[in-house]
């Protein structure tokens, strides 16, 4: 199983001192925050793509790309790449790009972002979000998948013999997780491949996740991929940890009052009772996170987002030393326990790869034997 980080790059005040950071900090932040997450022990690091105020990781490929010339085992994912408001082909070099860059260690999350005015932003109308989403995945497959390509769509302007460059590093495309909220649409998309599901699992009791993931085992059985528990499923989720769930309860509270997100809303000891917010001791995350598999069953990457709500580098940094040192050892020892030798791992570059030159020595045997 996969654990790691993934962050939404807002910039906020810190309600505890007034002090806003500047862009500049908060992006060398993050690229921080990436490297502890490897020095730590962690397998991922994910950002989002964001093209509005507080937000800055407008660029995923660049900084991902900057991440990978630093790091040597972590893996570099998306939490969101929009997938409606970006251009397939654009998609298909830029992440190609960065698969050779960072010797493969790339997969993706793909998305439509929570922001509406970004629609009309890159030309597009929000009431054709799924339509978006589900045309331009299409195309981007074939532009992986495919050397050569002739398409037509409603969306943008039609290929002739056209070939994006560079191609996937060793003819493998990376791995697509399917990220989403709340769209049923989705997690069908994502059975339909045979792609990862991604259940953003932060604003929403676990009731909506379960139905969810529920529904993309059931469709991706569906679809012939393998039976439903194994299917490919990535959990979000929030923590803050200290030795004493006191302390975290006390110092947190600030940062969740005053949250862009749901500041001024529930309580924080409403919003704990109600979603999979944790704000307590390393052993209190470990047994949340550990109850997760109650209601999804067994899964492949869990991620967690510890760096929003204006807190400081310094608090980050010591919330991925716990991460590191106290709680994902124990879950990776607790999870590989629980798991049954037929679900499978979350997938790699290798793994593809692997499972890829298999399917070309079956298909050859079978075209020997049939001569």
């Amino acid at each position: 199983m996969q654990f790691g980080v993934f962050t939404v790059g807002d910039v906020t005040v810190d309600p505890t001192n007034g002090r806003e950071p500047t862009e500049r900090e908060r992006i060398k932040a993050m690229v921080t925050i990436a490297l502890k997450a490897e020095e730590v022990g962690l397998d991922v690091f994910a950002t989002g793509e964001h093209h509005n105020p507080p937000f800055v990781p407008s660029s995923p490929t660049t900084m991902l790309g900057w991440i990978a010339a630093r790091t040597e085992r972590l893996l570099l994912s998306t939490a969101t790449t929009l997938i409606t408001t970006n251009d397939p082909v654009k998609i298909a070099e830029d992440y190609a790009m960065l698969q050779h860059l960072a010797d493969g260690r790339v997969d993706l999350m793909m998305g439509r972002g929570n922001t509406g005015p970004v629609y009309p932003w890159f030309g597009q109308d929000i009431r054709n979000g799924i339509p978006l989403a589900i045309e331009n995945y299409d195309l981007l497959r074939r532009l992986w998948r495919e050397d050569v390509v002739d398409w037509r769509g409603k969306f943008r302007t039609p290929l002739q013999s056209f070939t994006s460059t560079p191609r996937p590093l060793d003819g493998v495309p990376p791995f697509v997780w399917h990220g989403s909220i709340r769209s049923p649409e989705i997690a069908e998309q994502a059975a339909y491949y045979g792609d990862g599901f991604f259940a953003n699992h932060i604003f929403w009791p676990a009731e909506h996740t379960r139905r969810m993931v529920g529904l993309y085992r059931q469709r991706f059985e569906h679809y012939g991929h393998g039976s439903a528990d194994q299917a490919i499923v990535g959990l979000g989720g929030q923590v803050f940890m200290r030795k004493n769930s006191q302390d975290a309860v006390r110092e947190f509270r600030p940062y969740f009052d005053n949250a862009p997100v749901y500041g001024h809303g529930p309580s924080l000891e409403e919003f704990t009772a109600q979603t999979p917010l944790t704000v307590g001791s390393p052993q209190q995350v470990i047994d949340r996170t550990l109850g997760f598999r109650d209601y999804v069953g067994d899964y492949q990457r869990q991620l967690f987002l510890v760096d929003h709500a204006g807190l400081p580098l310094k608090t980050v940094l010591e919330q991925l030393d716990l991460l590191g040192e106290e709680v994902v050892p124990v879950l990776r020892k607790e999870f590989e326990s629980l798991r049954p030798a037929h679900v499978p791992l979350a997938p790699t570059h290798a793994s593809l790869r692997a499972a890829a030159e298999q399917a070309d020595t079956d298909q050859s045997a079978g075209t020997e034997a049939g001569r």
